[in-house]
């Protein structure tokens, strides 16, 4: 009888707890079910461990003695991904990208990978898929009209394969698509396990720390579209994004977590049939064009996300509750932002909405948290609940404070400049500017846009 190669151990999938013998139950996290086996490979190098097989002993150093490295940056060769970057992707850094199923994480990372090899033609690239055959990788990228020829395609869920192609190509750019496809034997052999993900995380992360490349990852999402898996995986990587889509075409790509730069950037990309393609003008995505003049319960207010301004358009709805207590239905606003905003308007205003349901929207699917939002989602709601529409090219912007006054705002000059560029010839705020209405609190508001 052959014998077997390496010994056996039993490793809980939770914990990562391993021991000789099976168990029912993990005596570490007490999970049940949980203990798989394992096969050591006794020829996988320890990373505490030196090539002549000597231990590594770590000693504490002053901070003086510390060198700076050279955080240099690769250009990905997109715009709006450099963007929510922080201007590129940092050497030796790690990024975990996010998103629903079919929303386009492959398209871009084989959009990127062309676009990298082209602006950086001496580096290497080498793609890594768990999902995909090579010849389906190889069909998107023609019926995308990429040139992908000298992109490294390696297509396994082992961890060990990954590592020895790290080690024998050396390239620049590595993407792993998907992390929780990818196992090792040290850790089971089943994929998108929790010590798999841990142990296949950090030995891919810790390849890159050492050299000047650069790792992405793609990850699946539950249903509530949080990344699945451990959280100690986001923890491990430097910047994680979140793909995002607002319609059938339009997809948002922006950071939840960026060490090298800001997480309030935000990459707008248009789908078409020849792959993502950059939004020139991000403004005609969230203004509706209209010509029998703007319908009641809508305000716009220009916003910033990240650098960039945006003049977005904020639509109320309100109609008798059919219950006792009222609701608020809305996605991309927080809904507590929004009942807040209409007791203000209840009790400094004398306009009623307890006994309404309040549906709130915002055009191109754009999420908006930032208090520059108040004055204008405060408008909406009064517009909706009397039926009176704004007047026509009207901007409104300001925070709303529970004693209804109306706070000044950020950047409010930037704001009103896109405003103006943009053709809004009206523009209530709560500061004096050049070509703006000042108002200092709620019924000052009402009275400026409703007389």
């Amino acid at each position: 009888m052959a014998k077997k190669k390496g010994s056996i151990v039993y490793k809980c999938s939770s914990c990562g707890y391993s021991q000789p013998g099976w168990l029912g139950r993990c005596p570490e996290c007490g999970e049940w079910n949980t203990m798989e086996e394992c096969i050591l490979d006794p020829n996988a190098a320890s990373p505490l461990q030196h090539q002549d097989g000597m231990a590594v002993k770590v000693k504490p150093v002053p901070m003086k003695t510390v060198a700076l490295e050279d955080s240099g940056r690769y250009s990905t060769g997109n715009s709006e991904f450099d963007r929510v970057l922080g201007g590129g992707a940092v050497k030796r850094s790690a990024v975990l990208i996010g998103g629903e199923p079919g929303i386009g994480k492959s398209t871009l990372l084989i959009q990127t990978s062309a676009a990298f090899l082209s602006g950086n033609p001496k580096s290497r690239v080498l793609y890594v898929s768990g999902e995909e055959s090579a010849s389906q990788i190889k069909a998107r990228a023609v019926r995308l009209n990429l040139n992908v020829d000298d992109v490294e395609i390696l297509t396994t869920l082992r961890l060990e394969d990954i590592l020895d192609a790290l080690d024998s190509l050396n390239p620049t750019l590595v993407i792993i698509d998907s992390i929780q496809t990818v196992y090792s034997v040290q850790a089971g052999i089943v994929p998108g396990t929790v010590s798999q993900l841990k142990y296949c995380g950090n030995e891919l992360i810790s390849w890159v720390k050492e050299r000047d490349s650069v790792l992405i990852m793609t990850a699946h999402v539950t249903k509530d579209g949080v990344i699945a898996g451990p959280k100690s995986l986001e923890h491990m990587v430097d910047t994680v994004l979140n793909f995002e889509r607002s319609s059938d075409e339009v997809r948002f790509l922006r950071a939840q977590k960026n060490r090298f730069g800001s997480v309030d950037e935000l990459g707008i990309f248009m789908m078409e049939s020849d792959g993502l393609k950059i939004v020139g003008d991000p403004a005609s995505l969230f203004i509706t064009r209209r010509q029998n003049g703007t319908p009641a319960g809508i305000a716009c207010v220009p916003v910033f996300e990240g650098s960039r301004v945006f003049v977005v358009e904020i639509q109320a709805l309100t109609v008798p509750a059919k219950a006792s207590l009222n609701r608020v239905y809305s996605e991309k606003i927080d809904s507590q932002k929004i009942s807040r905003i209409a007791a203000v308007l209840e009790k400094r205003a004398g306009i009623k909405f307890s006994d309404q349901d309040i549906y709130v929207n915002v055009a191109g699917g754009v999420r908006l948290s930032e208090s520059a939002i108040d004055a204008a989602l405060a408008a909406a709601l009064y517009s909706a609940r009397a039926d009176l529409p704004l007047p026509e090219k009207t901007l409104v912007l300001g925070e709303l404070s529970l004693a209804g006054e109306i706070r000044p705002v950020p950047r409010l000059k930037q704001r009103i400049k896109t405003g103006k560029e943009l053709g809004y010839v009206n523009i209530v705020c709560p500061e004096k500017e050049s070509g703006a209405k000042e108002v200092s609190d709620i019924k000052s508001l009402l009275t400026a846009l409703f007389k």
